[in-house]
């Protein structure tokens, strides 16, 4: 399994930071394991919109009350994952709620990007509580025919 791994490059994940400094990261196969067993299993799905343009494919997504830091985007191969936290400052008894609808906790968001998108070239923003991830696409070839030799 590990061989598989290492030749598929799924121990291989690029973190998007939101100063837009893309790091590469590569874990041993059993530690990305350990990781992955370790996350939490209660997250709430962030709420997305995707789009492209002629240049890129666009997510956006509300996430007002979370501070950059505590936001982790990354791309493993074709998927974009985003992370992060939103804390509640005080504490507020179940009890002395007449409505509770805002989530507070773990969130994430993977999906397939549906192109191929250069990685070194991603940027994310926030602003007004709205992240902005941009990632531009990878120049796609053209089809080129092969003639077989007899």
């Amino acid at each position: 399994m590990d061989f598989f791994k290492n030749l598929t490059g799924l121990n291989k994940k690029t973190n998007i930071n939101i100063n837009n400094e893309p790091e590469e990261q590569t874990a041993p196969a059993h530690q990305a394991d350990e990781q992955w067993f370790s996350d939490e299993y209660d997250e709430g799905q962030l709420a997305i919109d995707v789009y492209q343009t002629k240049d890129a494919i666009v997510v956006k997504s509300t996430i007002a009350g979370v501070r950059p830091e505590d936001i982790d985007i990354s791309v493993n191969n074709d998927m974009l994952t985003i992370r992060g936290k939103r804390e509640m400052k005080e504490k507020i008894i179940e009890e002395d709620y007449f409505y509770q609808e805002c989530y507070w906790g773990s969130f994430s968001r993977s999906i397939i990007l549906p192109v191929e998108v250069k990685t070194d070239k991603i940027e994310a923003t926030i602003e007004n509580g709205v992240l902005a991830v941009v990632l531009p696409k990878a120049q796609t070839t053209k089809q080129i025919s092969v003639k077989i030799k007899e």
